[in-house]
């Protein structure tokens, strides 16, 4: 497996936003988190990545032990994420920002920055053609020259996948990547997310667009007030009863309404 997750709790306080989660990631795989809001789904990738240190628990990632590993000696072990919320630079062009993703790979110092040595001119070469390549990936470029915020909404959301792809990722953690999209944007981002699993990617996504995680994971999780609900195929968890009252409510509920 490429990532185990096993007896995840995080409290904040007196408040529980997640208890005992556990579930496995297999490698190539594309592994849907789903549950309503607030079931805690990106307080997991917070996990994951460390932006919060689990209260309980243990992550492991490739087969070596990641809990409470600093966020950017995760992204050097080869987990990246997006944000449910973009975060990429806006005055930066797409080039720039696609480049600012790989520079965690560079093995160039400050000192042969600053003097602008051979090696890292030629690391910094690589770098640009690399965020090129990314660039055509997610089909912008055309759009290399322009400032991220003068991009289109489901443009800057393809900006970031190809940012978080710039670190060479084993593990691409997408959250809600497909918010606010269009349904061409989200035909546009399925091919993409796709393609992205052709290069030997890992995939974990939190989406709220059920027909576009139906389509397109091979496992599902539910997490329902921060517990495991249910895991299985996207057909399994169709048909499951407890699935569908968590998000449509039971006819117990409907009756007490």
């Amino acid at each position: 497996m490429v990532l185990e997750i096993k007896n995840i709790s995080k409290n904040f306080g007196g408040i529980s936003a997640l208890t005992n989660v556990t579930f496995s990631v297999g490698e190539g795989e594309i592994f849907g988190l789903i549950g309503p809001n607030g079931a805690g789904k990106t307080t997991m990738f917070n996990m994951i990545t460390n932006l919060f240190s689990p209260t309980s628990g243990e992550i492991t990632f490739a087969d070596e032990t990641v809990t409470g590993v600093k966020p950017h000696l995760i992204t050097e072990k080869g987990i990246c994420r997006t944000f449910q919320n973009i975060r990429l630079f806006p005055q930066m062009t797409s080039l720039e920002n696609v480049m600012v993703g790989g520079h965690c790979r560079i093995k160039s110092g400050v000192f042969s920055s600053v003097i602008r040595t051979k090696a890292q001119r030629n690391e910094e070469g690589r770098l640009r053609e690399t965020a090129k390549e990314l660039l055509e990936l997610v089909g912008l470029s055309d759009e290399i020259k322009t400032a991220a915020e003068n991009l289109a909404y489901g443009q800057q959301r393809r900006l970031e996948i190809a940012r978080a792809l710039a670190s060479n990722p084993k593990l691409l953690l997408l959250d809600e990547p497909a918010a606010g999209m269009n349904e061409t944007e989200t035909a546009s981002l399925f091919d993409l997310i796709k393609k992205i699993q052709a290069r030997g990617i890992t995939i974990l996504i939190i989406e709220h667009d059920m027909p576009l995680v139906m389509k397109l994971c091979d496992r599902i999780m539910v997490l329902n007030f921060g517990k495991k609900l249910a895991e299985g195929t996207p057909l399994e968890i169709q048909n499951n009863q407890a699935v569908i009252e968590a998000y449509l409510g039971s006819e117990e509920d409907e009756e007490s309404a």
